[in-house]
């Protein structure tokens, strides 16, 4: 018995000598290296900054616009005052319509910064999920599955708003717009004409819908995304607050057409 134990120790040594030797695969295709097959451009993380940054300046935008927008209730007279006073506003500190178009360049910028990453990011989680797609992730995944197609919603609902009712271009404004003097304006006349035309009503309502959904998502996204931490409690809280905001600024928005429509302004 000895003598067959110590001849089979030689034997299981020499065979395990024989074995080849097995290298881990590297995970980059080709035989390169890691760093080499980077995504091209900014890393997601600056990504994700860069978005979170022009998501909040359009999120307090949207807000502010909103309720602008509301004084329309308060009757011809004062919407225009408030319109003409939005084009005139710190004269002569500041040039004609000089406050409009201080918001309107940062608003062009981050749009432009905003969209690029957005697809940006759209295209590296394609092509890291490859030909999978995750299941099972319930209602509240909703709005991040549809973030992009929200964006481009909103993307051609701004086109056509600047169109119709900023440069009162045809055909996308109505037949009647007038357009706004160094001393007058007249945006209640040019508000209620766009909104009596029943697809643009319509086109706008669904704009606002995407717009809440694009929100109550983002919001959230943008406190992440800038590293901000919390308990269980903290994210209820800027759950709820997100809700509030994305459906609070979508309904303020669509009750306007829908007054139109109904014969409320007339």
């Amino acid at each position: 018995m000895w003598v067959s134990v110590v001849t089979e120790i030689p034997c299981q040594l020499g065979a395990a000598m024989v074995q080849p030797t097995v290298r881990p695969r590297s995970a980059a295709p080709h035989g390169r290296s890691p760093a080499a097959v980077r995504p091209r451009g900014p890393s997601n993380v600056t990504v994700k900054v860069v978005m979170a940054v022009t998501g909040g300046v359009f999120a307090l935008y949207v807000l502010v616009h909103m309720i602008g927008n509301l004084k329309i209730y308060q009757g011809p007279e004062h919407f225009n005052d408030y319109a003409h006073w939005l084009r005139a506003a710190f004269e002569p500190v500041l040039p004609h319509e000089g406050l409009l178009w201080i918001v309107r360049g940062v608003l062009v910028v981050c749009l432009l910064a905003h969209v690029y990453c957005s697809a940006l990011l759209v295209v590296r989680a394609r092509r890291a999920r490859g030909a999978f797609r995750r299941k099972g992730l319930g209602r509240e995944a909703f709005t991040a599955r549809t973030m992009a197609s929200t964006g481009v919603i909103l993307l051609l609902f701004t086109v056509f708003h600047v169109l119709d009712l900023t440069l009162g271009a045809q055909p996308m404004a109505p037949d009647d717009f007038r357009a706004a003097s160094t001393t007058s304006s007249d945006a209640y006349h040019n508000t209620v004409a766009s909104f009596s035309r029943l697809p643009v009503s319509l086109f706008y309502i669904l704009a606002m819908l995407a717009l809440a959904a694009h929100l109550i998502h983002g919001i959230v996204s943008m406190v992440v995304d800038l590293g901000i931490a919390g308990g269980p409690k903290f994210w209820r809280i800027l759950r709820l607050v997100a809700l509030v905001i994305g459906l609070g600024v979508a309904i303020g928005n669509i009750t306007i057409p829908i007054a139109v429509l109904t014969g409320g302004l007339t």
